[in-house]
């Protein structure tokens, strides 16, 4: 089981760190500056879903050889307008470059989001989660875009 620790440094300003020992800030500074000197909560939760199906993606893509060069994931969430603002929709947009078969990364993208993800495993009885993916060719030219 992972834990994590977080504390609290003033107003609304915090410090976590992974179970390894990693740490972020997270949150903004008092009123009435209201800048955000970290990352905002929510923006946590996306960060999360984006990086787990992401280490998936890499790891099955590596496994079958393809010739991934770069992989960048975009993860954008509904939230309701009221308090507690919840996620009413997630959806991930993957855009991977190399010499890499549709399917294969098509498979690959399946498997992180319906087996391997815990993250999205966790929310998904309750969160409507999309997704959609291009390829780009080793100079960043598009050359596939799947749309789901």
């Amino acid at each position: 089981m992972g834990t994590i620790t977080l504390r609290w440094i003033e107003q609304h300003l915090m410090m976590a760190s992974d179970s390894n020992g990693h740490s972020i800030v997270i949150g903004r500074s008092p009123e009435p500056q209201f800048e955000w000197e970290g990352v905002k909560p929510s923006d946590l939760l996306l960060m999360a879903v984006a990086s787990c199906s992401a280490y998936d993606v890499v790891e099955i893509l590596t496994k079958q050889r393809e010739q991934l060069l770069d992989l960048k994931v975009t993860c954008a969430g509904d939230q309701e307008s009221a308090p507690p603002y919840i996620f009413t929709s997630i959806h991930v947009h993957y855009i991977a470059r190399g010499d890499i078969n549709p399917d294969k990364l098509e498979k690959a993208i399946h498997l992180s989001e319906d087996k391997y993800c815990s993250v999205i495993a966790t929310l998904r009885p309750g969160v409507p989660i999309t997704s959609d993916y291009e390829i780009l060719d080793q100079q960043g030219v598009k050359q596939w875009n799947r749309n789901q």
